[in-house]
């Protein structure tokens, strides 16, 4: 290999780059946009739910019920009436509608059971399947507390003290905005490779190189090293400016380290885009290999779900991935700081498997020259 040839062919590839503006955009939305909604909108996180209570009994324990749903988990309560409920139901004003009867305190003072109606907005489906257990919650604890005449908790035989450590807030939007940049590795710098490699053979372009007094080898590395360049470049700038900038997400560990794991799961990932692209004959045929590999790359590594909870075996199986390792060390390192004696195995396993892709994918894409 000719290091002349390997970087004036990359620099083709950063020109072609330039010149594709759909992925140009698909670039700054995943490493942006797409970034800070996964941190804004994690689906298990009721906040600023909007609830309207309809209170037909006028009591203090009416009153109890109203002043206990408060920010961030619900809006500040919409007292309403009876006709309104249906109709802003209908109209999308109220994913709640709570209805309190009348004479509710004085059958709860007679020893009756009675009944509050909730209408919940089912297609809000985040906030209605979270939100219903917080209102009856909230409405159970304030009537217990009315009929026991003083607030207080229940006595149990152990005092559990918690401490929360890497996420002291419990914050699931850091967890979302991290995870989502080490997706989008992973996800663009296949589709960065194979759009490379499939846009020089529907342009004509890959018949130009093969008469040139260049080899597979340095194609292949050129390819890699400016895709590569490109994907860390937009991961650092990501975490500085996005993740710690604009959303101030903590970042415990060393973001040099993370970036040097990121570039050995670089080399895997982007050895695996051009294998696949020798395998498509077009781009729609790419983007179906795509979703074939890229979901179960991606679901199955532990970004998603904690690998703990898969099957024994597939544990096993996703060991062979380079995305498993490289997932492992970017939360060890970005979410509990740790340095190069703690994620040293992941590093050394991400070289074994980038350099069995790397030389599988040069050996497909040899043939695929010829």
């Amino acid at each position: 290999m000719q290091v002349k040839n390997i970087l004036q062919l990359g620099i083709k590839e950063l020109r072609g780059l330039a010149r594709d503006p759909m992925l140009l955009v698909l670039i700054a939305y995943a490493f942006t946009l797409s970034i800070y909604t996964a941190s804004k909108s994690m689906p298990e996180t009721l906040n600023q739910a909007a609830i309207a209570i309809v209170d037909e009994d006028q009591s203090p324990v009416s009153s109890r019920i109203i002043t206990a749903f408060n920010p961030p988990y619900f809006s500040v309560p919409r007292i309403i009436s009876q006709p309104e409920m249906d109709r802003r139901m209908d109209a999308g004003l109220d994913t709640f509608a709570l209805d309190i009867p009348p004479n509710f305190q004085r059958d709860l003072l007679a020893g009756r059971a009675p009944t509050i109606q909730l209408n919940v907005d089912a297609t809000r489906m985040t906030q209605a399947f979270s939100g219903g257990g917080y209102v009856q919650s909230i409405t159970s604890s304030e009537v217990s507390e009315f009929l026991n005449g003083y607030r207080g908790g229940a006595t149990v035989p152990i005092d559990l003290n918690l401490r929360s450590r890497f996420n002291q807030e419990l914050n699931k939007g850091w967890f979302g905005a991290i995870t989502n940049v080490i997706s989008s590795v992973t996800m663009l710098s296949i589709i960065l490779t194979g759009a490379a490699l499939i846009r020089e053979r529907e342009h004509g372009t890959i018949e130009h190189l093969l008469v040139m007094p260049v080899t597979a080898t340095e194609i292949m590395v050129s390819k890699i090293w400016s895709m590569g360049l490109v994907v860390l470049a937009a991961t650092g700038f990501s975490l500085i400016f996005v993740v710690q900038g604009i959303l101030t997400v903590p970042i415990q560990g060393s973001i040099a380290l993370f970036l040097t794991g990121a570039a050995l799961q670089l080399f895997a990932t982007t050895s695996l885009g051009i294998f696949l692209a020798t395998v498509a004959g077009s781009m729609p045929q790419f983007g179906l290999l795509l979703m074939l590999v890229l979901l179960p790359l991606q679901v199955l590594s532990g970004g998603v779900t904690p690998r703990e909870s898969m099957p024994e075996v597939i544990q096993i199986i996703m060991f062979a991935a380079p995305n498993t390792h490289f997932v492992m060390l970017a939360q060890a390192v970005l979410f509990r700081g740790a340095g190069l004696t703690v994620v040293w195995p992941q590093l050394l396993a991400m070289v074994v498997i980038g350099s069995v892709l790397f030389a599988f994918s040069l050996q497909r894409f040899r043939q695929f020259l010829r």
